[in-house]
């Protein structure tokens, strides 16, 4: 999925409000909130957890992108290798998604909102072919809100999304998802900056066991996932120690769940995961 992207908006002046001297003594505000930007990362997790599903089987996965900002505006691509099982002979395996996502973060006092959208592409995947669902590549626009809202904890930011997917992967229909995030700052241990972080998120779709139905992991016409953890910054690097889990019971028919003894994996477990950003 899809890294968050910090891409900070610098105030802009009003001109009417500058007078002539203020203009010649500091031209350069107004300037910053045109400024273009680009970084790069790329990086490696002891399992690629998606929404607290598994795409890789619970095995390691390379990960990696670039990011590009003009005032508010942000445009990104992101990649990771991926492995949602073995398909029968003469079918195609899918390996690689690749995000494509862009949009606009104007900041409002302490928020910061992102109104954007994210495509979602598998090349390769054998859409409505051997074991594989129809249709891999899928849309989500997005709209979030972050920021530091009490005074009293500068070092704390919460925030709130919602995506939205009128035709969700493997042609599940529209499909809602819901996250809340919180992230606190802690003091400096030798060259690490350490932040403890947590997040909690539901999808909601139509339930049921057909084509245009909601039933990617459990079946059912909802579901949720959660994790915790510890992220270690030092420098360009941050690496993270986090705990995944959601509300999948790995019981009952694999026609009924597919986590019980699928290609996709939704039970608990801890996840490392490491990462240089230039």
């Amino acid at each position: 999925m899809v890294s968050p992207i910090k891409i900070s908006l610098a105030a802009l002046a009003a001109m009417g409000c500058l007078s002539s001297a203020a203009l010649a003594s500091d031209p350069t505000p107004a300037e910053e909130g045109r400024k273009f930007t680009y970084s790069f990362n790329i990086g490696a997790t002891s399992d690629y957890v998606f929404r607290g599903v598994s795409q890789n089987r619970e095995n390691p996965a390379i990960q990696g992108g670039i990011d590009l900002g003009y005032g508010i505006a942000y445009f990104g691509l992101w990649a990771s290798n991926i492995d949602f099982g073995e398909l029968p002979a003469g079918t195609n395996t899918v390996s690689t998604e690749i995000d494509v996502y862009g949009g606009i973060k104007p900041v409002w006092g302490p928020a910061t909102f992102d109104l954007g959208v994210i495509y979602y592409a598998y090349p390769g995947a054998n859409d409505n072919g051997g074991a594989q669902a129809q249709e891999q590549d899928y849309v989500e626009f997005k709209a979030g809100v972050s920021g530091q809202f009490i005074s009293m904890l500068p070092k704390l930011t919460l925030g709130g999304v919602v995506f939205y997917s009128p035709e969700y992967q493997g042609k599940q229909g529209e499909v809602i998802t819901t996250e809340a995030t919180a992230g606190y700052e802690l003091p400096a241990i030798g060259i690490f900056t350490p932040t403890i972080s947590a997040l909690y998120g539901m999808q909601f779709g139509e339930g049921g066991s057909t084509v245009g139905k909601f039933i990617l992991a459990n079946g059912k016409d909802d579901l949720a996932y959660w994790n915790v953890g510890i992220s270690l910054a030092v420098q360009k690097f941050t690496f993270d120690f986090r705990y995944w889990d959601t509300d999948i019971s790995n019981s009952g028919t694999v026609s009924s769940n597919l986590c019980n003894g699928s290609a996709l994996q939704c039970d608990e477990r801890f996840v490392f995961s490491g990462k240089f950003t230039y």
